[in-house]
């Protein structure tokens, strides 16, 4: 078996994301979700933590997610998949799937209590789920409702990481001490995957790391 080098897989990842991604499905409701066919992974995050400019960024696509200043708007789960189907060497179909943010959203509470509902049913009853990136804001660290999300994933055994995002507006240093703090806390979540990713949707760095962290991940799906 022979041992990809990092290299190869940021290569594998930038090939991954090429060609035209495009949104196919927003469910409202788990009664409404896609049939069950690609790999899928999942964006989570507290509200406004950049889930939609991070999934543009990933596919050189400004515009495919929808972002906003307003917390809270998006209210479903919307899939994203790649049209052409030249992939790369031995890679299966990929969907993303952004999640609505949880925590404080500009939305009554009713509303806010639905999605945040879809959300964990969707976690704990979708075969194809291969990982979710919880992500986390780099500026403010781990929250009470992050916590409370790693126990609905740990409950669910679905596999998933941590991803910092808006890594250009701390310190490399103040960066570094907030990603080792969270590593000794993700000691007590067994699925917790134990690297830590950390981006810029606007400066791209990072960004082809974690494209290479999908490539081994579908990898490790076949």
């Amino acid at each position: 078996m022979t041992i990809a080098t990092d290299a190869e897989l940021i290569e594998a990842g930038r090939k991954l994301f090429a060609g035209d991604w495009q949104f196919i499905y927003a469910s409202p409701s788990i009664e409404t979700l896609p049939p069950m066919g690609a790999i899928e992974v999942a964006f989570a995050g507290r509200s406004n933590v950049g889930k939609s400019s991070l999934i543009n960024a990933l596919t050189g696509r400004n515009a495919l997610a929808r972002t906003s200043h307003t917390p809270g708007r998006t209210q479903e789960l919307i899939f994203f998949e790649r049209s052409s189907d030249k992939r790369g060497p031995q890679l299966p179909g990929l969907r993303l799937v952004d999640m609505p943010g949880y925590g404080y959203a500009a939305a009554p509470k009713a509303k806010v209590a639905a999605w945040t509902a879809l959300i964990h049913r969707f976690l704990q009853g979708r075969s194809t789920l291969a990982r979710v990136y919880v992500l986390i804001d780099a500026r403010h660290g781990l929250k009470d409702v992050d916590h409370d999300v790693f126990k609905t994933l740990d409950k669910a055994a679905v596999s998933y990481q941590l991803v910092f995002t808006k890594m250009d507006q701390v310190k490399r240093a103040e960066l570094d001490a907030r990603i080792a703090e969270t590593a000794a806390a993700l000691g007590k979540h067994p699925a917790a995957f134990p690297e830590i990713l950390a981006t810029s949707s606007k400066s791209g760095d990072g960004v082809a790391d974690l494209r290479a962290a999908m490539v081994r991940l579908l990898r490790e799906r076949q």
